[in-house]
């Protein structure tokens, strides 16, 4: 069978031509995240319904064993496609379930509180613009002063899957970013610091603060807070990027909430 012969394929050689076959401007934190969760799959396992049941049975994650099938998914795709399988082995593979947690979102007092605790202007420029726009962490860390519209406070930036987008951002980010670049000449990008040393700053502001610091919890307070504000979520999904409404109404579940219970308590009175 035309299964069989993939399992004489170096592992490596295979998961390089997938990742070639990726369409064009497929970002780093992609193929980060095809090498995490696909290349102890192909290493370890037979490229079969049976294989991969037992490779996500051995993951000890819970929610983590969707991405793990979802970066399978894409290459049985594309071996069939390519001729290497006539059946996908997925087929006959349920997809993992995924539980529906209330994911942490902060208040505009909360972003106030890291943003006066950030130890230098630059890092507070950085918390700032991440609460305002709801850039990911590969949009925030690649901006040069050529994209900012000083005029229209937004921020034209290339966002997932090679598109390009308008991030809007408010006066108080736009005076600490004036602040900030005048003091500082620009490199690569505003901040001289990669995605990962923008990590480090977050992670440090978390352990300062006792609130959750990253990329995707900012992203989910531009929402929630935008929400709370009375803005409709379509207007949210444009406004942040969002090709579709569903990941929008992910985020603000917590303030869908929120309001409910607000309500409910009125009903006590």
């Amino acid at each position: 069978m035309q299964t069989d012969r993939l399992a004489f394929v170096d592992a490596d050689f295979l998961f390089e031509e997938f990742i070639k076959s990726r369409r064009q401007g497929i970002s780093p934190q992609s193929i980060r995240f095809y090498r995490i969760c696909l290349k102890p799959f192909l290493r370890d396992y037979p490229i079969t319904s049976q294989g991969i049941n037992a490779f996500l049975s051995s993951r000890k994650c819970t929610n983590g064993k969707h991405a793990y099938y979802r970066a399978i998914r894409a290459f049985c795709n594309w071996t069939v496609k390519e001729g290497h399988m006539i059946q996908n082995p997925l087929a006959r593979v349920d997809v993992p379930k995924v539980t529906k947690r209330i994911l942490p979102s902060l208040t505009n007092e909360q972003v106030e509180y890291v943003i006066e605790q950030a130890e230098t202007i630059r890092d507070k420029a950085m918390v700032s613009l991440f609460a305002d726009s709801g850039m990911r962490l590969s949009e925030l860390a690649s901006i040069r002063p050529s994209q900012i519209d000083w005029d229209n406070q937004l921020i034209t930036t290339w966002g997932k899957g090679g598109k390009q987008r308008k991030a809007p951002f408010t006066k108080r980010t736009a005076r600490l970013l004036r602040e900030y670049l005048e003091q500082n000449s620009t490199g690569e990008n505003i901040w001289h610091l990669n995605s990962w040393g923008i990590v480090s700053v977050l992670r440090r502001l978390e352990k300062k603060t006792g609130l959750p610091c990253n990329a995707h919890t900012f992203r989910r307070t531009f929402a929630s807070n935008l929400h709370r504000a009375g803005l409709d979520v379509e207007h949210i999904m444009r406004l942040g990027g969002w090709e579709s409404l569903d990941m929008v109404l992910r985020y603000t579940r917590s303030v869908k909430f929120e309001d409910s219970l607000k309500l409910y308590r009125n009903l006590q009175v």
